[in-house]
């Protein structure tokens, strides 16, 4: 399970460094949400760290910079972004429940759920319908 928490984390950081981007091109509502989500990752990295710490496992460090798959121009593109960013980290987090079970699965369920949700909101920013998805975290 150790090696889907390291996963988790380093998809946490993704995330956190994909908001910096998204953040700066959004107004209003959106930015505060581009806000709220980007708490939400860094509370969540925070307290894998010290989980993997705790448990004795190597915490794998942030890298200095991670590829976006678009140019992020403006604020279609930024809530886009936010979308996939939400997709891809539940998408790992989904792979944590395989293998977890007690507080560990309660971690990935609740990882899981928080993309899901974050996912929904910017869909609905971003008019995007369905706001929703069968099988949040399912690689499509």
């Amino acid at each position: 399970m150790n090696e889907q928490l390291a996963a988790a984390l380093t998809a946490e950081y993704a995330a956190i460094f994909a908001y910096g981007a998204i953040g700066v091109r959004l107004k209003g509502e959106a930015a505060d949400e581009a806000r709220k989500a980007e708490a939400a990752h860094r509370n969540r990295r925070d307290a894998l760290v010290v989980r993997l710490s705790e448990a004795g496992v190597p915490v794998p460090p942030a890298e200095p910079g991670y590829a976006l798959p678009f140019p992020v121009t403006d604020a279609a593109n930024a809530m886009k972004l936010a979308v996939e960013v939400e997709e891809r980290t539940a998408t790992v987090w989904r792979a944590a429940l395989f293998t977890a079970t007690g507080d560990e699965r309660r971690w990935a369920l609740d990882g899981l759920t928080d993309c899901a949700v974050r996912a929904v909101r910017w869909r609905r920013l971003a008019g995007i319908s369905p706001a929703t998805i069968a099988f949040p975290g399912r690689p499509g």
